[in-house]
């Protein structure tokens, strides 16, 4: 497949997601203060950032809502009380996990919501259900995108399959997730190129959703959209789950768009980002994000280890081998 773009030039089909509440808050259990998550508003509408991504549309019977903050939830009040109407170019998305989403009742039609957006994240083997949620939140008027999560760890027929429903299906776009943090540019050029093969038979647009394990989630981000993908995530200072995504003051850059402006987003950091990991939330590349990615594993290990802050690396590695 021919590149797409070049250095010089910019594309007109790039969209930047922030996904910082949401993946961020997978970090401190989505224990934000108001503040920041209006600080956080302001500054995506005047960096030009297309989506920003408030959390996660989780089922308040599955998970206890005093033990995490309100974005783990994403009720329309909450949202309302920072974006009010909206009345800004920057779209809002928010995320519904396959067996974690009381989806046919906690997401209203469109017509009720100030929601722009529903990505439905499932893996492989769920897609049955993922392509019921996708067809429901199609139906109550929202752009719907299918983030098929740990592809580093699925069979490739598989993923085809997962491919052919999903185009088959009347989502909008499809999300490459390196949930683990394994991939490498050759491997996300390749699986770009099969994501493109599908998008252009479909009409679908392509995303690239990429975690920091071995500082390639930029490199890894670039390399999709190079080869065709137009939805790229981003969160403030790589914040996220474990070693983080794509730092958002680094493709702002890359992308050259007199549309973007990074100030703000570096205003951001400087204000709420740098007050936020010296009080003690954990995030980053880390040897530990390193091995459970070189090995093609969950972080979750990683991150309790790390949340030790214990340092016997060579003990942490062989114990992951015999997993």
């Amino acid at each position: 497949m021919a590149q797409k773009g070049d250095l010089m030039t910019t594309r007109s089909d790039i969209r930047v997601l922030d996904a910082t509440i949401r993946d961020g808050g997978l970090v401190n259990n989505f224990m934000f203060s108001d503040e920041f998550i209006s600080a956080l508003y302001r500054a995506n509408v005047k960096a030009g950032i297309d989506y920003m991504e408030f959390g996660y549309k989780a089922s308040k019977e599955l998970f206890d809502v005093n033990k995490f903050g309100k974005w783990k939830f994403c009720n329309e009040e909450d949202i309302r009380a920072v974006v009010g109407d909206n009345n800004s170019d920057l779209k809002i998305s928010i995320m519904a996990d396959v067996g974690r989403c009381d989806y046919r009742h906690d997401i209203t039609d469109r017509s009720e919501s100030v929601i722009d957006m529903v990505r439905v994240a499932t893996y492989v083997h769920q897609m049955p259900t993922a392509i019921e949620m996708i067809e429901d939140a199609k139906s109550k008027g929202y752009e719907v995108t299918c983030n098929i999560m740990a592809i580093s760890n699925a069979q490739e027929g598989d993923v085809k399959q997962a491919l052919k429903m999903v185009g088959e299906s009347s989502a909008d776009g499809i999300y490459i997730v390196d949930s683990y943090g394994a991939l490498y540019p050759e491997q996300i050029r390749r699986i770009t190129e099969l994501y493109m093969e599908y998008a252009d038979e479909y009409g679908k647009y392509i995303g690239i959703h990429a975690h920091n394990n071995q500082q390639l989630a930029f490199a890894n981000t670039i390399e999709a959209a190079t080869n065709g993908a137009s939805f790229l995530d981003a969160t403030m200072m790589s914040m996220g789950r474990g070693a983080g995504n794509c730092a958002t003051e680094l493709l702002l850059g890359f992308l050259k768009n007199p549309k973007f402006n990074i100030f703000p987003v570096l205003k951001f950091i400087q204000d709420y980002m740098l007050p936020l990991k010296e009080s003690g939330a954990l995030w980053g590349y880390d040897i530990p994000y390193l091995l459970t990615g070189q090995l093609n594993q969950h972080p979750s290990a990683a991150i309790d280890y790390t949340n030790e802050k214990k340092t016997d690396y060579a003990e942490f590695y062989t114990d992951l081998l015999d997993k």
